[in-house]
C-alpha cells in the first residue's frame, strides 16, 4: 500500500490550498479516507474523512471551512482548504482503511506517507 500526498505550500491568511493523496496496492473504493496533520511540536490529529459511499466528516476546528472529496477514477481523495488562517499550519498526511466514516479517526494506522507540508503566514 502505497499513499503519496501533494498540493501543500506556503500562504497567507485567507489563501486557498488543494491537497491530493493517491492511493495505490489496495482497492480505493473499499476504503475510506481521511486527512490527519501534525502541527509543529503537537500530536498528529484527525481533519476529516470521507466514505466509502462519499459521505463525510469534519473535524470541529475545519467544519464549514474544508472540503473532503474522492476521484474514484484517480483513486484520489482531496481536501480543498479555503480560508486558510496560521492555525492550519502543519503537515497534513492521508490514510485509509475499511472501516466505517466514523471510527477511521481511531484507526492505529500502521505506516504513513510522507506528507504534505502547509504554511500559512499571518
Amino acid at each position: 500500500v502505497r499513499l503519496e500526498e501533494s498540493g501543500g505550500g506556503r500562504v497567507q491568511t485567507g489563501g486557498t490550498l488543494t491537497l491530493s493523496c493517491v492511493l495505490s496496492g489496495r482497492p480505493f473504493a473499499d476504503v475510506a479516507m481521511g486527512w490527519f496533520r501534525q502541527a509543529p511540536g503537537q500530536e498528529r490529529k484527525w481533519v476529516a474523512t470521507v466514505a466509502q459511499d462519499g459521505r463525510t466528516s469534519y473535524s470541529n476546528s475545519v467544519r464549514g471551512r474544508f472540503s473532503i472529496f474522492r476521484d474514484y477514477d484517480k483513486n484520489t481523495v482531496l481536501l480543498h482548504m479555503p480560508n486558510l488562517v496560521p492555525e492550519d499550519t502543519a503537515v497534513y498526511y492521508c490514510n485509509g482503511e475499511s472501516v466505517p466514516l466514523d471510527t477511521l479517526r481511531r484507526v492505529a494506522f500502521a505506516s504513513w506517507g510522507q506528507g504534505t507540508r502547509v504554511t500559512v503566514s499571518s
